[in-house]
């Protein structure tokens, strides 16, 4: 194919130029959260170490870990945190990637979703590489932490953080324009957890509670996840991974409607 003669030689496709900043920003977030704080990788794994330890010791006490059918309670509830930590780290990553990455909207190149995509991509490398050293402990201290079926861990883990960068988009633009929603993201985070069934198996609810509880898309995935570690799991009835990637489709399109809506004042905050 002869070249375009009306282009400059040496000119970059748009594509080329988005890449070039998504890699420059990529490297830029990454030396930020593993080099800039000495704990952060501490706080990363001590965080779900110390829920595990919490749990295990007040589910032991009471006896709780009967309740999970056909799966051992402490790779169960490692596999939910983790799980959770995905989604809830890309959600509040995302809330504060746009003012984190003000003064680079000098430059026309970079758009206000680029840090968010980044961020978000960042977060699933980093949580991957956690779950990992995880899966790799506990199968070191005796722990049924190898999945039974690998393809449904991962397809169930590419769907969480999926609906983590979902829920980014959206907060990130909310946030940013809206200070106070923010705060409030943050105050929900705990009851999130309870109600996603990530300490406490949803199976021991009654049925018209999760009638409403599973309109949260968290479960579906949470659950499949625990499926591809123990076969025989028998998870939440209604459990549905169309469900949650309709729900995560739709969070994505509405995000980034938002981000083109409101790229302005996204800029000028």
């Amino acid at each position: 194919m002869a070249d375009n003669p009306t282009a400059p030689r040496g000119a970059r496709s748009s594509w080329q130029v988005t890449r070039s900043v998504w890699y420059a920003m990529f490297m830029r977030e990454a030396i930020s959260r593993t080099m800039a704080d000495r704990m952060g990788w501490f706080w990363m794994i001590f965080e779900p170490v110390a829920m595990v330890a919490i749990m295990v010791g007040i589910r032991s006490f009471i006896r709780g870990d009967q309740l999970v059918v056909n799966a051992e309670f402490i790779p169960w509830l490692i596999s939910g945190l983790m799980g959770f930590y995905l989604v809830r780290e890309g959600m509040m990553q995302g809330m504060g990637a746009v003012n984190g990455n003000k003064a680079l909207f000098a430059y026309r190149q970079v758009q206000p979703v680029d840090p968010v995509l980044v961020r978000s991509f960042l977060e699933g490398a980093l949580r991957s590489f956690v779950f990992l050293i995880f899966i790799s402990g506990g199968l070191m201290l005796g722990q049924d932490m190898y999945p039974d079926n690998a393809i449904r861990v991962m397809a169930a883990w590419f769907s969480l953080w999926s609906l983590g960068l979902g829920l980014g988009l959206i907060t990130s633009v909310a946030a940013t324009l809206v200070p106070e929603i923010g705060r409030v993201i943050r105050m929900i985070s705990l009851p999130l957890l309870i109600i996603s069934g990530v300490i406490l198996p949803l199976n021991s609810l009654p049925h018209w509670l999760l009638e409403y509880l599973m309109l949260n898309p968290i479960p579906h995935g949470l659950e499949t996840l625990r499926l591809g570690f123990f076969e025989n799991y028998h998870v939440v009835p209604g459990t549905s991974m169309l469900y949650l990637w309709l729900f995560t489709l739709s969070l994505i399109a509405v995000g980034l409607l938002m981000h083109l809506r409101f790229i302005d004042r996204l800029k000028a905050s």
